[in-house]
């Protein structure tokens, strides 16, 4: 009788790279160090966003890639490429400004520019060629797309409109808000099909370089996968409004619909995935042909200059920012007064960066709160406390615009909840003025605190209870009372 054993299969690493591996590895993990708010910050949007959900599977996918193009390793030698320390420079600057702007998709893209700049110093061009595809792929670990969002809901409501127009039904549009007879459907954020399109990204150039070699080929798959779930979601969004149409009830209609969602989606997918069969190149596997050959392995000195020289410029760049928060932080924050007809109320919060937030009783029901940050605290504090007191961060949150005439600002932010049942403007406030805020408003703070003089940057957010219908009119009028008392605040602000 015998006994059949099987042997797991060792990974022999040649000598050439041990040397190159060791020193990277170490660098690595000093990059992982320094930019750990990068990465804590994009495992949390992994784990709340359903957009990004499939980003927990990037990191084996590339490992995967890695190894199944270690083919084209054959005959390869790392050989360190000193320019690449030059390469991480725009990056590193591009990191700061992110950091000012307060744009964390930003500073998490310049990170992942440095990574792929140490590891072309390390291994050099020709390695690095031969496996840009697992190396490029680790930029889809950045949850990147977020600013695409009102283009796809302006999309996705052009889309109905247009169909609702061919289909004979009658309708209304305010915004992202489509009324037929039967009911309201609105083009909520969720709905805008960001977490199709950034999925169906990551698949296309996934399924093109496995599938396909051709440059060409892989290109305009990537082209029609992308353009594809667009499109499928705005015919997701019609069928809603007219399912709601047919069933003569708009609640009905939109029951179930992400659901719905995501069956489409998969369909979708499935059809792109026939339809790259036919055209599909992936007979030769990578590298196959070529022969080994034994090279000395490059000098560690070599290895370490980018390796040291780049973690390097994140240790500055992370220190000078650490230092400017800190300052920021350190500084007193000026309570405001209270607007004209509303009394402070007990209590108030604290957010990240130094910021406060009193909360005011006012006449017919409103609410009104006011957060204050120090004086060159980064945008992102500022705009992630007036996404949270506005309820913008609540689940299916409707969020629209409103020109008020005769605010400061004219136009406002409104947010409607779907089951808290409360309605909110807000706005924010740099250097006295009124601004909605936007990349416009990112660059004034930025400004300010480079060449101006810094003042509090304050978000306001006015509350009520009630549905849209009852609680805007509200709103509208107490801001419309409020033009002097927001004056006051930004001259409290300066």
């Amino acid at each position: 009788m015998s006994v059949v054993t099987s042997r797991v299969p060792r990974i022999d690493i040649p000598a050439r790279y041990r040397a190159s591996l060791g020193v990277l590895g170490v660098a690595l993990a000093v990059m992982g160090v320094l930019f750990h708010a990068e990465i804590v910050a994009a495992v949390q949007v992994w784990s709340a966003s359903t957009a990004y959900n499939h980003c927990f599977l990037i990191l084996p996918i590339a490992v995967w890639l890695a190894w199944d193009r270690r083919g084209r390793l054959r005959g390869l030698t790392p050989a360190p490429e000193a320019l690449a320390i030059l390469l991480a420079v725009p990056f590193a600057i591009g990191w700061l400004a992110a950091d000012r702007l307060g744009i964390m998709e930003g500073r998490q893209l310049a990170a992942m520019g440095m990574v792929q700049a140490l590891l072309l110093g390390v291994l050099g061009r020709r390695v690095y060629r031969a496996m840009a595809a697992p190396f490029l792929y680790l930029i889809f670990l950045v949850p990147f797309g977020g600013f695409l969002v009102p283009a796809l809901q302006q999309f996705t409501t052009d889309f109905v409109d247009a169909g609702l127009r061919v289909l004979g039904i009658a309708y209304f549009t305010h915004g992202y808000t489509i009324e037929i007879a039967q009911g309201a459907f609105h083009i909520a954020e969720a709905c805008a099909g960001l977490r199709f399109l950034i999925a169906a990204i990551a698949f296309s150039v996934l399924y093109a370089l496995l599938i396909f070699r051709s440059t060409t080929r892989r290109l305009t798959f990537i082209a029609v996968a992308v353009t594809v779930p667009v499109i499928a979601n705005g015919f997701r969004a019609l069928g809603i409004v007219w399912l709601g149409h047919e069933l003569g009830s708009a609640k009905a209609g939109a029951t179930d619909h992400v659901l719905y969602g995501y069956i489409f989606f998969s369909i979708v997918l499935f059809i792109l995935i026939l339809l790259g069969l036919p055209f599909r190149q992936d007979g030769t596997r990578p590298g196959a042909g070529v022969a080994a050959v034994d090279e000395p392995a490059p000098a560690m000195r070599a290895s370490l200059m980018p390796a040291v020289a780049i973690p390097g410029f994140a240790l500055v760049i992370v220190g000078l920012a650490g230092m400017v928060s800190a300052q920021a932080a350190a500084s007193a924050v000026r309570l405001p007064v209270a607007p004209a007809g509303c009394t402070a109320l007990a209590g108030g919060a604290r957010f990240p960066a130094g910021g406060r937030a009193v909360r005011f009783a006012c006449a017919d029901g409103v609410t009104a709160t006011i957060a204050l940050f120090p004086p060159r605290t980064d945008p992102k504090p500022l705009f992630d406390a007036r996404r949270k007191l506005s309820l913008a961060d609540t689940r299916e949150a409707f969020i629209n615009y409103v020109e008020i005439p005769h605010a400061d600002p004219g136009l406002w932010t409104l947010v409607t909840t779907k089951h808290m049942n409360h309605t909110t403007l807000s706005a924010l406030f740099v250097d006295g003025r009124g601004t909605n805020g936007n990349l416009r408003t990112r660059l004034r703070l930025a400004w300010a605190d480079l060449f101006g003089h810094p003042s509090q940057p304050i978000a306001m957010v006015f509350e009520a209870a009630g549905p849209r219908a009852t609680a805007l009119p509200k709103l509208e009028a107490f801001v419309q009372g409020q033009t002097l008392g927001t004056a006051v605040l930004g001259r409290m602000a300066q």
